[in-house]
């Protein structure tokens, strides 16, 4: 990069798109977004006055690469990409994008906006061929940034950060799924953890059909069991079921934790940062009690963000409040995992932990080959 020339990295690109989603497409040639006009410039095989066409190009193909549903569509609704919203105002763009969550407006600028902006920022980054730059400590992002694992210390802990998709875990022993206080689980095809968990759990013929949704039943026969048909748990509640056809990729419980309270008479969640903690801690307790129960015992946890999803914990409050559970009461010979689907999340995750990033020791890969890639 020649002195003087803006630094190109994903929090200056951010500012950039943000500038975009707050004046529109129709405004760009106003704006002043040397990042963009530069990557569209590395994207664009001819640069012409008609600039402002390129950034939009840009943009347009950055969206087209978050992988459709939720995430892509506000994306497109957030910048005015949707047909038809090209000149919409900004508010009633952030207003359809808020939608799409099923969620206030006021919640989704708090909480999905900065993440769907965020993300878009990542895809610029990267279209425009220059990696986004990220502070010399920090490992280089891999080439499928969704695939990474890194090895952290936070303290005296150590803790195994999985950067993917939570149905991508394997041969972790037991995994936390987040729920609301009814422990009724979305539909498999909603994109949140527990949605997650329960397709992966789910049972299949030969052509794909579900056959058994054994993760379901076996939640609804811990209420049944347990006298919750009808009301709801008390916040902090952690229900242990069998994994169903996750236990082919070496899970072998799913702990759900009811951390969401439903606001009456809308589609949105409450959850308190004591909740999470309470939930995180009864986690470790249950896994303590049944240990010994299985062959081999119970050795190793992973947790989710909980409530960082349709709860809109934001989610520097939603992991310190794990932490501070899993510090107190994590105890010896238990393996630590933390999961998060972007990159980005896992950097602002390892920032508010204080976290030290550290390259697996050739040792410590030799052992996970061994145990067949225990850690997932």
């Amino acid at each position: 990069m020649s002195p003087g020339a803006p630094q190109f990295e994903v929090a200056s690109v951010l500012r950039e798109v943000k500038t975009v989603r707050v004046e529109g497409l129709v405004r760009i040639r106003e704006l002043h977004v040397p990042l963009l006009r530069r990557a569209a410039a590395a994207h664009s095989a001819a640069v012409t006055d008609a600039w402002p066409v390129e950034v939009e190009n840009l943009l347009r193909t950055a969206v087209s690469r978050l992988g459709g549903g939720d995430l892509e569509q506000a994306a497109g609704y957030s910048l005015g990409l949707a047909p038809g919203l090209r000149d919409r105002p900004a508010a009633d763009r952030r207003r359809l994008a808020a939608q799409v969550y099923s969620v206030s407006v006021e919640r989704f600028r708090k909480s999905q906006e900065e993440m769907v902006l965020a993300q878009i920022a990542e895809q610029v980054c990267w279209l425009s061929g220059v990696a986004p730059q990220r502070a010399a400590t920090r490992q280089p992002p891999l080439l499928a940034p969704h695939l990474q694992h890194r090895f952290l210390r936070v303290g005296s802990r150590e803790v195994l950060l999985h950067v993917h998709p939570v149905e991508l875990l394997r041969n972790v022993d037991v995994i936390v799924s987040p729920t609301n206080t009814h422990l009724s689980l979305p539909a498999m095809f909603k994109a949140s953890v527990s949605a997650s968990l329960r397709r992966a759990g789910a049972v299949r013929g030969a052509a794909g059909d579900v056959t058994a949704d054994p993760v379901h039943d076996a939640l609804l026969d811990w209420r049944t069991a347990n006298g919750l048909l009808g009301r709801p748990a008390l916040p902090g509640t952690v229900a242990p079921t069998e994994p169903g056809a996750l236990a082919a990729r070496g899970v072998r419980r799913l702990y759900h934790a009811a951390v969401a309270v439903p606001r009456p008479g809308t589609n949105d969640y409450d959850v308190a940062a004591q909740d999470v903690a309470t939930a995180a801690a009864r986690a470790l307790a249950l896994l303590s009690e049944e240990r010994a129960a299985f062959t081999p015992p119970l050795r190793s946890i992973c947790f989710p963000l909980l409530g960082a999803g349709r709860g809109g914990l934001p989610p520097q409050t939603g992991v310190s409040a794990l932490w501070a559970a899993l510090d107190a009461g994590t105890a010896p010979g238990t393996d630590l995992h933390l999961v998060v689907r972007r990159p980005l999340v896992a950097d602002l995750l390892a920032e508010t932990l204080g976290a030290r990033e550290r390259p697996p020791s050739a040792h410590a890969s030799a052992e996970t080959e061994e145990k067949g890639h225990r850690c997932g």
